[in-house]
């Protein structure tokens, strides 16, 4: 067993992670998130969840990384700029379904997942024996609150993760491990400042104050989330061309204004499916969608939803 210092391990994990094609690694204690657990609860009993009942689910596992890996000592945090470069479709392209740029490119849960199982084999092999498991956005994780806790970035009022090198426009994952590391401090200040620009550009009012979004407004939510085949009537009255998820918060934030583009092959977008029109998308058939969706984040929605999306 090699018997590297905290500092020495918390080195080498942050240069492999680098190695990998990680954009940045923040390193803090696994503990209980007690303010987020309370924003959590409050967030809940608002209803601001709508139909996500999964959130509702495993409140403590999400508060608590010793309900995940028992043991945990250290939250390693990851992120991946997503950010391509390309431009959606033209304001009067009205033809168009707009896509969030998050799903332009191949699902980054199998991108991020695949790293982050090399970084932990890394650790393993090359700095000391290790428990723990990896997370992309698939279990109960506050993977923003961590992030700001490993000072990769704070949140913004529109609840997202705000970073000052590739603004929101990052990919989170994470290790929870079972060995201390040297740990790196919280974010502290708010860089947001005064502006309001994603507040007031949202179009249904779903960026309430105090960094509180109510899902229930927002086109995200309906978008993706919400099962149904027909929405009901207090979903918003236009979805403003929006057909899977809505970046309109984000697009408008200064902070993403001059964000490097990214460096993975698997987050280029494929145009044919950025330029698809409402007629395409009423012609389609299952066999068309898994051609041009297969490994993207929209196969989840489905087709039929995209179709009952489009019509909004």
């Amino acid at each position: 067993m090699n018997n590297f210092t905290r500092e020495e391990l918390s080195a080498g994990i942050k240069a492999q992670a680098s190695a990998l094609g990680f954009d940045a690694c923040g390193i803090v204690r696994a503990e209980p998130l007690k303010e987020e657990r309370a924003r959590l609860l409050d967030w809940l009993a608002r209803g601001y969840h709508g139909e996500m009942d999964y959130m509702a689910r495993n409140v403590e596992k999400r508060c608590d990384p010793a309900r995940l890996v028992p043991g945990s000592k250290s939250v390693v945090v990851l992120l991946l700029n997503y950010f391509s470069g390309e431009e959606f479709p033209a304001a009067e392209e009205t033809d168009k379904g707009l896509i969030s740029r998050y799903a332009w490119g191949r699902d980054y849960h199998r991108v991020i997942r695949k790293k982050l199982k090399q970084l932990l084999r890394y650790i393993n092999d090359e700095l000391s024996p290790v428990q723990g498991r990896v997370f992309v956005d698939s279990a109960p994780v506050q993977e923003r609150a961590w992030a700001q806790r490993a000072g990769l970035g704070w949140i913004g009022k529109n609840s997202m993760l705000v970073t000052r090198k590739w603004g929101s426009w990052v990919f989170i994952g994470e290790l929870i491990i079972d060995l201390e590391l040297a740990y790196d401090h919280p974010e502290s200040h708010d860089y947001c400042g005064t502006c309001t620009r994603c507040v007031e550009a949202c179009p249904t009012q779903a960026i309430l104050p105090d960094r509180l979004v109510d899902a229930t407004r927002c086109i995200s939510y309906w978008t993706i989330e919400y099962k149904k085949e027909i929405f009901p009537p207090e979903s918003p009255r236009s979805f403003e061309n929006w057909i899977f998820g809505c970046d309109i918060c984000q697009e408008v934030c200064p902070w993403n204004r001059k964000v490097p583009s990214h460096q993975v092959p698997d987050f280029k977008p494929d145009k044919k499916r950025l330029l698809l029109t409402r007629d395409d998308w009423e012609r389609m058939t299952e066999e068309d969608f898994k051609e041009l969706f297969a490994g993207t984040p929209v196969m989840r929605t489905g087709l039929a939803r995209m179709k009952r999306n489009i019509k909004r």
